[in-house]
């Protein structure tokens, strides 16, 4: 069993690597090397139950959230080895040590919550496809997100996307993605927006300075950049998230008459449990029998299909059940391979 706990925190040390965060790998690969069973909160994380990996607890991500938190709250000198400083590894682990010692309560009840990373950048590709079926239907859209978390990318709208030397969505906006992309831009559609809803299990309200810090947490802190994209974001979001069931949720939805009604999500419907995603699946194949072309319906989804590199979008149009492929996007939006029918 004290074999896991290391092995998951390698695992998450080398993604970090990946994803261009040589702080997290860093910080990652000491928690692997020398985290002991020895005090009550980390036998906690020694026996903690299930996969410990990103595909299931995620708990080396809780507990680097636990630490850049106190970083963030500027509390037991953690804001002193975290970037923008740079210390070596001595002195990073002996104030997480200090911390494991002197805030073991805190962290203890920091890492019950599951990681809530709510990748803004992911709405680079979501502007895309809100372009291209603003552009083919002609009708404002209905917003209806799964797995909203904080609700960042309930307001893509409200963001810009830079292709080339065009920037589409909302050109003045503060939060601007510039994603390395392939293939041809989206069409220049101007997406008008009438209603929004989003939900999640456990959302976080960013307006909250708590859930904000929270939010920022579970970004990797030498990632200036997210960061900033983030903290902007914030400002752009005022629709408070729905707490409940994803399923029971997409059971009660109905159509917009002269509007589209798009349902998305981005890297969420890979957490829902197998019979979850069947019941979800029948819910919004069963709304889109009922769609017409004055209220069509659009369900659109980054998410990992397991053959390929990054998240695969697809998006399925009713009426006419229409399935497409869009292209891939890296996980983080840092890259998208955009494939739409033009």
């Amino acid at each position: 069993m004290t074999d896991r706990l290391p092995e998951a925190f390698r695992t998450q040390a080398k993604a970090c690597g990946e994803l261009g965060s040589p702080f997290m790998q860093r910080l990652m690969n000491l928690l692997a090397d020398r985290l002991q069973p020895d005090r009550p909160v980390t036998r906690k994380m020694f026996n903690w139950p299930g996969d410990l990996g990103p595909s299931g607890e995620s708990l080396p991500l809780r507990v680097g959230s636990a630490l850049h938190a106190l970083a963030l709250l500027e509390r037991c000198g953690m804001q002193d080895v975290f970037p923008p400083h740079e210390q070596d590894d001595e002195t990073l682990w002996g104030a997480v040590e200090w911390a494991l010692t002197d805030e073991a309560a805190f962290i203890s009840t920091w890492i019950d919550s599951p990681p809530q990373t709510n990748e803004v950048r992911r709405s680079a590709a979501l502007i895309a496809a809100g372009q291209w079926i603003t552009e083919r239907y002609k009708l404002p859209l209905v917003l209806r997100e799964i797995g909203s978390s904080a609700g960042l990318n309930l307001h893509f709208d409200r963001y810009g996307l830079e292709v080339g030397d065009k920037v589409f969505g909302n050109p003045d906006s503060p939060v601007v993605f510039t994603p390395d992309w392939t293939g041809n831009p989206p069409p220049a559609a101007d997406i008008e927006v009438v209603d929004r809803q989003g939900i999640d299990l456990m959302p976080i309200d960013p307006r909250s300075p708590v859930d904000a810090t929270r939010l920022l947490s579970y970004l990797w802190a030498d990632q200036n950049y997210r960061m900033e994209l983030t903290r902007s974001a914030i400002t752009l979001c005022d629709t408070p998230v729905l707490q409940g069931d994803a399923v029971e949720w997409l059971d009660s939805l109905s159509l917009t008459q002269g509007a589209m009604t798009m349902i998305y999500s981005t890297v969420a419907w890979q957490y829902l449990s197998g019979p979850q995603q069947e019941r979800g699946r029948a819910a919004i194949e069963t709304l889109g029998k009922a769609a017409t072309k004055k209220a069509p319906l659009a369900w659109f989804r980054m998410e990992n299909d397991g053959s390929g590199k990054g998240a695969a979008l697809t998006l399925r149009l009713w009426p006419g059940d229409l399935s497409l492929k869009m292209g891939r996007a890296d996980f983080h939006g840092r890259w998208i391979n955009w494939k739409a029918p033009e």
